[in-house]
């Protein structure tokens, strides 16, 4: 199971990475863009890290505070998820 999540992880976040890399190429060169919603729900189920790392890599989505306040929201909610059950489990 452990193992399963971990894929998952470096899977979703790879994804979430190009999504960001794509989505900045393609605002350079004025095309249709990925939805900052799509963006968003890549980050939600799992690819902050590789959003952040994209976002500060390629300078994208840093000063859009419409997109930010949002994103931290859920990097604070993954976080406190994450922590719970750390602590919770090793209570039990």
């Amino acid at each position: 199971m452990r193992q399963t999540i971990i894929f998952y992880l470096i899977f979703v976040n790879l994804l979430t990475f190009l999504l960001f890399y794509l989505d900045k190429r393609k605002a350079i060169n004025k095309t249709n863009r990925i939805s900052e919603k799509t963006l968003l729900s890549f980050c939600a189920i799992g690819g902050s890290l590789g959003a952040f790392l994209a976002m500060q890599l390629f300078r994208h989505k840093t000063k859009k505070r419409s997109f930010l306040l949002p994103f931290f929201i859920i990097v604070i909610l993954q976080v406190g998820s994450v922590y719970g059950y750390a602590n919770y489990h090793y209570v039990i």
